[in-house]
């Protein structure tokens, strides 16, 4: 069973950075795509990062580029949101998913980063930035 836990989030002033991280204690996130959602105040989860289990990268949301970086450790089986230059408009839970249905998204150019293609989600973890 799938058990997706995020850790990372908290409170810093804009221009700082944080490192979030999605692990699973009982589930090998190996084979599987991983992505970043964020879910602003009043506005619906959106994908950020989406990452291949043979590491392409996807993302779905311009205003991180160049800001964010999505990596993964398999010998942690840990996948990491790299949150630089951070703006109050980041503000948000943040969630991780896997897409444990799609077993070949190692073949994958573009990284699906749907909300409705991932299957097992963590509970989020809330990143505020602020002055």
């Amino acid at each position: 069973q799938v058990q997706l836990v995020e850790s990372g989030g908290g409170l810093v002033q804009p221009g700082e950075s944080l490192t979030l991280s999605c692990t699973d204690s009982g589930f090998t996130l190996d084979y599987y795509a991983v992505g970043w959602f964020r879910q602003a105040p009043g506005k619906e989860r959106g994908g950020v990062l989406c990452i291949s289990s043979s590491e392409s990268v996807t993302h779905y949301t311009d205003s991180v580029l160049g800001r964010f970086t999505i990596s993964r450790d398999n010998a942690k089986n840990t996948v990491y949101l790299q949150m630089n230059s951070l703006k109050p408009e980041d503000t948000g839970v943040y969630y991780c998913a896997a897409d444990t249905k799609d077993t070949k998204s190692f073949l994958r150019s573009v990284v699906r980063g749907h909300v409705w293609d991932y299957d097992c989600w963590g509970q989020g973890t809330q990143v505020t930035v602020s002055s």
